[in-house]
């Protein structure tokens, strides 16, 4: 749609941390947001215009959502994507990835089958239902390897190493349904394409290489200090994963780079994505203002770096669940080129992803090892009460 102010409303399946961004993103649009989320006074409740208390799959809830809005679009691949297409075809309100991406994606399964059937590269892969499909498939593939539910997994969940055959039964056991197994892949680096598709256009961001520890995300810097002719394949490569997506808004190709310079598609987000936060501050458009232009139609934003940046997450501490206080924030606020985002969530539990500080470079002589060693000292001196 040809953009002019006020803008318009955009209805979100989803309201945590990632919905928070899109409504502080949102204001200086001038676009409205109303998210969906089941936890009262969810995190982007703090930021956008109004909040629908329910489930993601409340398809009264949702049809409300729609018709108090012009678009809509989800930040969690909980949303139904089968209750998204049906309102969004009952109400004329377009919806953003196209909920038909979202089935694909949801299922890591046929997520993989349609890379491989298209020749964008992934590791070897094979579905397993029992214990015993598992143990042929870790015979022609090799051990390690990674067993993945084929839905419901973030963060490391629902993905379980497997270390040899004989921990085959345990392994279907702790993931608890149907699931694929995947070669054990010797990487150099995880790194990631952030991407929007606009209308009729394409931009991507630099590539980031990302630093996890237990499955879980913990550190982002941009660009990866991979080699250019990598960073030239890694792009292409998510272009090419874009193709087979339809549907506005930004998408987070999630990447190996192997030891020997080869590019292998791990997963895809249909979504903004922990991998893409160094854009607040790090580049001239941030994935979520260029996931909003994308999904109302408006042209996109400029991807150009700012300056080497580098993000760490902050994860709650200790072995129980308590309300979500933090000491050690003046250093933070302190430091230059720093940037705090606190996530508002009420409750600190163990692990749980509570914000992020963001460490632009301020000069030229600050490597990118010196960003991320200033986030880290930083993030580590933040202490839950």
């Amino acid at each position: 749609m040809p953009a002019s102010l006020p803008g318009p409303t955009v209805g979100v399946v989803g309201g945590g941390q990632l919905g928070r961004m899109l409504g502080e993103a949102a204001a200086p649009l001038g676009i409205e947001l109303v998210v969906l989320d089941p936890t009262p006074n969810a995190p982007a409740a703090q930021v956008a215009t109004d909040q629908l208390v329910a489930d993601f799959d409340d398809a009264d809830a949702i049809r409300d959502l729609a018709e108090r809005s012009d678009f809509l679009t989800f930040e969690i691949e909980l949303a139904d994507q089968e209750t998204l297409a049906e309102i969004s075809d009952e109400t004329g309100v377009p919806c953003h990835p196209d909920p038909a991406t979202l089935a694909l994606i949801h299922d890591k399964l046929h997520q993989k089958e349609a890379l491989a059937d298209a020749g964008v590269p992934v590791p070897s892969f094979r579905r397993v239902d029992d214990a015993a499909e598992l143990r042929s498939a870790l015979h022609e593939l090799g051990t390690p390897a990674m067993l993945k539910a084929r839905t419901g997994g973030y963060d490391g969940r629902g993905n379980v190493p497997v270390e040899s055959v004989d921990d085959a039964a345990a392994a279907m056991d702790a993931v608890g349904g149907p699931a694929m197994v995947e070669a054990f892949v010797d990487y150099e680096r995880e790194i990631s394409v952030v991407a929007a598709k606009g209308d009729g256009e394409v931009a991507t961001f630099p590539v980031g290489e990302n630093i996890h520890e237990a499955e879980i995300l913990r550190e982002m810097v941009v660009p990866s200090r991979s080699p250019d002719a990598v960073l030239a394949e890694a792009e292409q490569v998510g272009r090419d994963v874009l193709d087979l997506l339809d549907g506005r808004g930004v998408y987070a190709i999630e990447l190996f780079e192997t030891t020997d310079g080869a590019i292998l598609v791990n997963e895809i987000a249909p979504r903004p994505h922990n991998s893409g936060h160094w854009s607040i501050e790090g580049a001239h458009t941030s994935q979520f203002e260029q996931h909003l232009r994308a999904v109302v139609g408006w042209p996109l934003g400029a991807t150009d770096l700012r300056a080497p940046t580098a993000t760490k997450n902050v994860l709650a501490d200790g072995d129980d669940s308590r309300p979500a206080e933090v000491d050690g924030v003046s250093d933070v606020l302190a430091t230059p080129g720093v940037n705090l985002h606190w996530y508002g969530k009420h409750e600190a539990r163990p692990l749980r992803k509570m914000g992020h500080v963001t460490r632009v470079a301020t000069g030229d002589d600050e490597s990118r090892e010196d960003l991320l060693a200033s986030a880290r000292s930083l993030v580590e001196g933040l202490s839950f009460d």
